[in-house]
């Protein structure tokens, strides 16, 4: 047994405090005359500022996301194979592809796609991304020249018709530290197949960052983890007019959408029958508070003191945040092989909202959920 009495104190999420300055129009940093090669017009980044968020079309190659799909069937053979040495499936389902692979998977073994979104791997190709030239350019436009990875990324294993896979509405720092609150965190969320309101894209609350506020939120959806932000909440708190300020936002391949962290959005359930691939690559200035409640650091990609700088890859891919996340919240040593194939995930984030849905994800956060009482009281 772990001593619960060792294990992080976490403050409750809702604090109500107010940073509208961090998020609007007037944090826009001064826009340089001259383009750098991907770099979007003032008006597009005026956009990003007042609506808090900003779909860019046509931004990737192809090439450039071909390298990523390719990466993702690596990583889907890796775990087929897993399964099938571990007796867990039957076959490798090898006849199958990108789009259905891992449904396939998931067919036999309920949960696959869990294990998939929380390796912490992260293959080169993403990593190419995330450190596009073009996209670093773009960020710049958004927080300055100096450019930080956030801990917090995410592919996304949108299989068809799954609860596991459909977010619920909810703002980025609802899950990060209370720091990000006050800091603009940009996210580019980048779909790996064309995204649309039947395969599941993503939704906006236009300018739903205006107040600067993080709701009050709840844990969790359904029988899952992710934490949940009400509509009434949206109201009251954030003075979101439910639906006329909802935005669905389809992006092609290729595009991507930005977001900031105290936008409220949501993805769409997939009701076709294929995988809905993306990723979630988040991004902040190096010289503010970053992190990930103590247990990663972010990845320092750019340095406007240093044009011969070099990222670093093998301290911040040394550190497993999975692996973190599971031991902020649990009370007991699991054993190792049971953990490799299990379909829980947990993490710190549960102990800053009130837990209103019980399910095997937050069994563990409840044991120490008085911390949130006694943030409430």
């Amino acid at each position: 047994m772990a001593d619960v009495s060792q294990q992080q104190t976490i403050p409750h999420g809702f604090t109500g405090a107010a940073y509208p300055d961090v998020f609007n129009l007037n944090a826009m940093p001064t826009q340089s005359n001259e383009l750098k090669p991907g770099q979007l017009s003032e008006s597009k980044i005026r956009q990003f500022f007042e609506d808090g968020y900003l779909i860019v079309d046509n931004f990737f190659t192809r090439e450039e996301l071909d390298t990523c799909r390719n990466a993702v069937n690596e990583q889907v053979e890796h775990l087929a194979q897993k399964l099938y040495r571990a007796g867990k499936i039957k076959s490798l389902y090898t006849e199958f592809g990108f789009f259905d692979r891992l449904s396939k998977l998931e067919e036999e073994f309920p949960g696959a796609n869990i294990i998939l979104h929380k390796g912490d791997g992260l293959p080169e190709a993403f990593r190419n991304l995330w450190t596009n030239v073009r996209l670093l350019n773009v960020v710049e436009q958004l927080i300055g020249p100096d450019i930080a990875g956030h801990p917090v990324w995410n592919l996304r294993t949108k299989t068809p018709q799954n609860e596991a896979t459909t977010v619920p509405w909810h703002q980025d720092s609802a899950y990060l530290d209370n720091d990000s609150y006050q800091v603009l965190q940009p996210t580019a969320w980048i779909p790996l197949v064309d995204a649309n309101e039947q395969n599941g894209c993503m939704q906006v609350i236009h300018r739903g960052h205006k107040t600067g506020i993080v709701g009050n939120h709840q844990c969790c959806y359904g029988g899952t983890w992710y934490v949940m932000l009400e509509e009434k909440e949206m109201l009251k708190t954030l003075g979101a007019e439910i639906p006329d300020d909802i935005r669905t936002c389809p992006v092609l391949y290729g595009g991507m959408l930005l977001l900031n962290n105290v936008t409220p959005h949501r993805s769409l359930p997939n009701m076709t029958q294929e995988i809905r691939w993306s990723l979630d690559l988040r991004f902040q200035n190096p010289n503010l508070p970053f992190g990930f409640y103590g247990m990663k650091k972010g990845v320092v990609m750019r340095k406007s003191t240093d044009p011969d700088y070099k990222i670093p890859w093998q301290d911040f891919l040394s550190v497993d945040r999975r692996a973190k996340q599971r031991q902020a919240v649990k009370d007991l040593v699991e054993n190792e092989s049971d953990q490799e194939f299990s379909t829980t995930l947990e993490g710190p984030w549960m102990r800053k909202w009130e837990i209103v849905h019980t399910n095997q994800h937050t069994k563990r956060a409840e044991i120490e959920n008085s911390s949130w009482e006694e943030c409430k009281a």
